[in-house]
This record gives C-alpha cells, sequence and structure tokens, in this order.
C-alpha cells in the first residue's frame, strides 16, 4: 500500500528502506558508520525484489552478483569460470600484441646499428676482446690494453654468423668460434702480428 496515495508510492517505499537502512547503520556503528556505506549499497542491490521476482542488480546487468554467497548455486560457477577464461584469453592477445610491438621496435633499433660482416674462409682477421669485470678475455689487465688481438686464419664458417679460427699452440684453452661482432678484417700485411707476450692467458677463460 503506497504510503501517500497522491504520490508515487514506490518511491516513496525505497526512501522509507533506505532511511532505516541509514538509521540502523548509525545506532551500530556510531560515529563510524559513513565507512559501512558500500556495504549498505551492496545488501540493498542484492535483496530479494518479490515485486520483480528478482534483485535489482540482476534486473540491472542480467545476472546475479557474483558475490561468494552465490558461488556454490548451480551454474553460477560455470558462469564465473567461463568468463574468467574469457578475460584471460583478451589479457593474453594483449600482452601478446604489445610484445610484438615491442620486440618489432627493438628489432629496428638494433637493425640499424647492426653491421653485417662476411669473411671468406682462411681470410686473416683480428679478434675484439673485452674488458669484463677489470680483466680481459686474454689476461690482460688495464686500459691500454689492444682492443684486438691477431691476426689469425678463418677455419671454417659455423652456421650463418660464427666462424672458427685457428689459434697458435699458446691459446689452445681458448674456445675457438667467435661471433661475427667480434671479428675485424685485416687490411693490412698479415706479418704485421700483435705479440701475446705480456698478455698472461689464464687457462680456465671461457668466450661468452
Amino acid at each position: 500500500m503506497d504510503f501517500h496515495p497522491q504520490t508515487n508510492g514506490q518511491v516513496e517505499c525505497t526512501i522509507q528502506t533506505l532511511e532505516d537502512m541509514l538509521r540502523d547503520c548509525m545506532i551500530d556503528f556510531k560515529c563510524k558508520w559513513d565507512n559501512h556505506l558500500p556495504l549498505i549499497e551492496f545488501a540493498y542491490k542484492n535483496s530479494y525484489r518479490s515485486s520483480i521476482d528478482m534483485a535489482q542488480f540482476e534486473a540491472l546487468y542480467g545476472r546475479r552478483c557474483r558475490s561468494p554467497i552465490g558461488w556454490l548455486e548451480m551454474g553460477v560457477v560455470d558462469l564465473i569460470v567461463h568468463e574468467l577464461v574469457h578475460d584471460a584469453m583478451e589479457k593474453v592477445q594483449i600482452i601478446r600484441q604489445r610484445l610484438r610491438m615491442t620486440q618489432s621496435w627493438k628489432k629496428s633499433y638494433a637493425d640499424v646499428r647492426r653491421r653485417y660482416l662476411e669473411f671468406d674462409v682462411h681470410d686473416c682477421v683480428y679478434l675484439k676482446i673485452s674488458p669484463m669485470k677489470g680483466v680481459m678475455r686474454f689476461g690482460k689487465k688495464g686500459n691500454l690494453s689492444p682492443r684486438y688481438v691477431g691476426p689469425y686464419h678463418n677455419w671454417r664458417l659455423i652456421g650463418k654468423v660464427a666462424y672458427e679460427l685457428e689459434f697458435p699452440n699458446e691459446l689452445a684453452s681458448v674456445h675457438l668460434v667467435f661471433h661475427v661482432s667480434m671479428l675485424k678484417k685485416c687490411v693490412c700485411d698479415p706479418k704485421s702480428i700483435v705479440p701475446l707476450e705480456g698478455l698472461g692467458v689464464e687457462e680456465n677463460l671461457s668466450y661468452e
């Protein structure tokens, strides 16, 4: 029955219900009543309405609210799983797309700086030695150490971007295969060799 027949009875009932809920909240929680307003809203929207034979949330979104209370009801678990799988697949697609964009950007940046080098078999090349934790791969320390040693002969091509070098006996413990970026073509007299004396080759070194 309408509280005031001359006005909208449904609005009057709704206002009265909200007033009762707010009053009870203020009585129970005192000065902290406003912290519990989200719970009041949740309870109001998910309460069963006999006039529409469902809760307001279900009437608005076409499904029941996914609260822990209703997870064990028949059909709700399947719905939740289906939506979770669908959301996960969408996120996976977005992540893959972003990874492809990042990979393409890094590739384009690297291609600008990359040099495509090719050497013929038995060409003479210099080998680059790089500092690592203050020690050269060939055991030489100091800022004035040579950046390249050699030249050495290319023995054979390994794959598309690596070469196996022919080392003297004093470098027998060093790995023979190097990436093309570590090599520099010898355009001068191959007899002009950078001496290995004083480099202090360490036997336990390996190429990385």
